[in-house]
């Protein structure tokens, strides 16, 4: 005789609270998309040094959580009510930076858990906003990109930053971050692009 244990609604529920911190669990959690079309065809080819590796990001504290951080003035961070993410903006810029370069370039991307294959180019860097600016009425996405060449014989450093108007609301900044992070994303494309 199987002995079947039922877990009550609300231990499941305060689970899932403890997943994100405490407080009420928001009943949609938001996710970047990319705006740049799928191709018809993905399959490629490279030859040795011709590969992509894209690193996750480094970011400050106030980034390392699904919180969606409201800077007010210089010295303080709030955060958004009730809008969360369904990972951290490290994982998700680099997914949506992958993707994109996918998508817009004929470069062939490696998982940086496959970078070993072919040393090629390294895409690192450092996300240091991506956030609503209360002050600016907007968001804000800056990204610090560092490439390097096969087995570091040169390095290139440039800063890429796209700001979008938005309230400041928990369903208004999520879409608005997307697209100031597409709109990084697809610049930083473009460099790796062109990049031979």
């Amino acid at each position: 005789m199987r002995i079947i244990h039922l877990i009550p609604t609300f231990t499941i529920a305060l689970a899932l609270t403890g997943c994100f911190g405490g407080g009420k669990v928001p009943p949609v959690l938001m996710t970047l998309a990319p705006a740049a079309p799928p191709p018809a065809d993905i399959v490629r080819s490279a030859g040795a040094g011709e590969t992509v590796t894209i690193d996750d990001p480094v970011t400050p504290k106030s980034l390392k959580s699904v919180r969606v951080p409201a800077e007010v003035g210089d010295t303080a961070i709030a955060y958004i009510k009730d809008a969360q993410w369904i990972d951290t903006p490290d994982h998700l810029f680099r997914q949506l930076l992958t993707e994109t370069v996918k998508r817009t370039t004929n470069r062939v991307v490696l998982d940086p858990r496959q970078s070993t294959l072919d040393p090629g180019l390294r895409v690192s860097g450092t996300l240091d906003r991506f956030g609503y600016d209360t002050s600016a009425g907007a968001v804000v996405v800056r990204y610090d990109a560092a490439l390097s060449a096969t087995a570091g014989s040169r390095i290139e450093t440039r800063r890429f930053e796209a700001r979008e108007p938005s309230a400041g609301t928990k369903d208004d900044v999520g879409p608005a971050l997307n697209r100031a992070a597409n709109r990084v994303a697809s610049e930083v494309a473009q460099w790796i692009g062109n990049h031979g």
